[in-house]
């Protein structure tokens, strides 16, 4: 293999995600890239993502593609997988992951309390809609939808007073500094896998173990383990209104996991929030355990109530 096709959604973050993954791919093996652009339902559709599925809905033709052989690698970003493996692709690699956290870019500098009642905040996640709603701010939550330009831009000509969205997208695009507020996960937990980015291959594809010794960081695979663990616990899918973020601690007996999450009702009144710690070498374990202490208190009627 001369020239690996790695295939990518043509937005600018998706091209600059799936340049980053070639990229380090050459600097650790030589091996030379090609991007290839594939249109998702997800980039086709205006709909919210609630509304037309939300799960895999920017998934489905990359993997289709890599499965009839058009492509060798397909770069996601990790938090639009759906939980249920795909026959026949591997998840070659979990590379090393971004601040997972949400921010806030809002006009004249504003941080989120700061913003007055009424004011229209942009955003697209049902679980941002639940989390904000629940501090009880009184800003306007409006649904949107776009690539990042699209949506600073709403602020910009001040069709909107704020938006709300990850972290990682403006570091990696460079444009970090323009968010005015870094939100705490005591406030919104992101989603699960939030800030990582997934590489699969093909089953069986030589190519798999060149790009997990490359690229895998064990750490950033364990932690995004646990979270969807979870969520494919409470079965819920990337669009509900489920929060999680599991990091590194340094415990007793050496390095464990620390797991936060929270299911909410879609308009934030009701939510079950819990944590949990456990090995590093059983982020599955640690994440399906959490869920049944959730599932418990009923989390399962919150994801699933119908929105008012």
């Amino acid at each position: 293999m001369t020239v690996v096709r790695i295939g990518t959604r043509a937005s600018n973050l998706a091209r600059t995600q799936s340049t980053l993954v070639g990229e380090a791919l050459t600097t650790a093996t030589g091996l030379e890239f090609e991007l290839v652009m594939i249109r998702t339902e997800g980039d086709v559709s205006t709909a919210p993502l609630a509304q037309i599925g939300g799960t895999g809905v920017f998934v489905s033709a990359l993997r289709e593609a890599l499965l009839r052989g058009e492509i060798d690698l397909a770069v996601h970003s990790l938090k639009d997988l759906p939980t249920t493996p795909p026959e026949g692709i591997a998840m070659a690699a979990v590379p090393t992951r971004e601040d997972p956290r949400d921010v806030v870019v809002a006009r004249d500098g504003l941080t989120l309390g700061e913003l007055p009642q009424g004011a229209r905040v942009g955003t697209g996640a049902p679980r941002r809609v639940a989390q904000i709603a629940a501090l009880g701010l009184g800003v306007d939550l409006v649904d949107v939808r776009g690539n990042v330009d699209t949506r600073l831009g709403k602020v910009v000509d001040g069709a909107l007073d704020a938006v709300v969205l990850a972290r990682a997208g403006l570091a990696r695009l460079g444009r970090v500094d323009e968010a005015t507020e870094v939100l705490d996960p005591l406030q919104v937990l992101p989603a699960p896998g939030q800030g990582a980015l997934a590489v699969e291959c093909r089953v069986g594809d030589s190519l798999r173990d060149v790009v997990h010794k490359a690229l895998d960081d064990p750490r950033s695979r364990a932690c995004v383990e646990a979270e969807r663990a979870l969520l494919a616990e409470l079965e819920a899918g990337c669009s509900a209104p489920v929060g999680a973020l599991a990091e590194v601690a340094e415990g007793d007996l050496g390095d464990e996991l620390w797991v936060r999450a929270v299911a909410l009702s879609p308009d934030g009144a009701l939510f079950v929030r819990r944590s949990a710690s456990g090995p590093l070498d059983d982020p599955v374990g640690l994440g399906q355990k959490l869920a049944a202490e959730m599932l418990a208190e009923g989390a399962a009627e919150l994801i699933n109530e119908t929105p008012k």
